[in-house]
């Protein structure tokens, strides 16, 4: 490896129950840590004030948006009633090859497209200690009505039903030692792609 490029980077697919604090855990992760860079999406709504392009979103025409996906463009994307929201490939790949460990913040839907684009992506599920420490931490928020309460509880079950789909189970019992956990699985990950590739190249070019 030349030593004027930056090591590769990595990506890191993040989901977990509304609730669980798998924001706090990433904010305290970036802040914590160097290296590190959250993925910026693209979006076809209005930026709202204070939100600047490229930092918060990639703010786009619809026009924009549709020849994005034609193109290949998307890691993944949906639309939620009347804006479109999508994960664009170039950012990610160009942050992993400036050596940057991206963070990607999706529910599991999103999740499972992007595995079938990137399935060397380290995906990390984020959980509470209990389904009863779930439901006070919701109702701590001091946000939630009880009707979205149980809205988020049951939407929490159905997500279960992809947990065997991600690589690692992160449960915030305590944040600091959830950011380290987070931390440590990501550069183990790193390390042991980096070593199956190399492994892989080594083998190629023997005898």
């Amino acid at each position: 490896m030349s030593e004027n490029r930056p090591e590769k980077g990595s990506l890191t697919v993040v989901s977990g129950f509304s609730g669980a604090g798998k924001g706090t855990i990433m904010k305290a992760l970036l802040s914590r840590y160097e290296g590190y860079a959250l993925s910026v999406s693209m979006t076809t709504r209005e930026p709202r004030e204070g939100e600047v392009n490229g930092r918060e979103y990639f703010f786009v025409s619809q026009e924009e948006f549709d020849r994005t996906i034609e193109e290949g463009g998307f890691l993944e994307y949906a639309k939620y009633v009347k804006h479109s929201y999508g994960t664009p490939r170039r950012y990610v790949e160009d942050q992993i090859a400036a050596g940057k460990d991206v963070l990607l913040e999706i529910e599991v839907q999103g999740a499972m497209q992007i595995l079938k684009k990137m399935p060397e992506a380290n995906t990390v599920f984020v959980t509470t200690p209990s389904a009863e420490e779930l439901k006070k931490r919701l109702r701590g928020r001091g946000t939630e009505t009880e009707e979205s309460v149980a809205g988020r509880l049951a939407r929490a079950v159905e997500e279960t039903e992809f947990i065997p789909y991600y690589q690692h189970l992160l449960i915030n019992d305590d944040l600091d030692e959830a950011v380290g956990k987070l931390h440590a699985l990501i550069q183990d990950s790193k390390k042991r792609q980096a070593f199956v590739e190399q492994f892989r190249e080594d083998l190629k070019n023997i005898g």
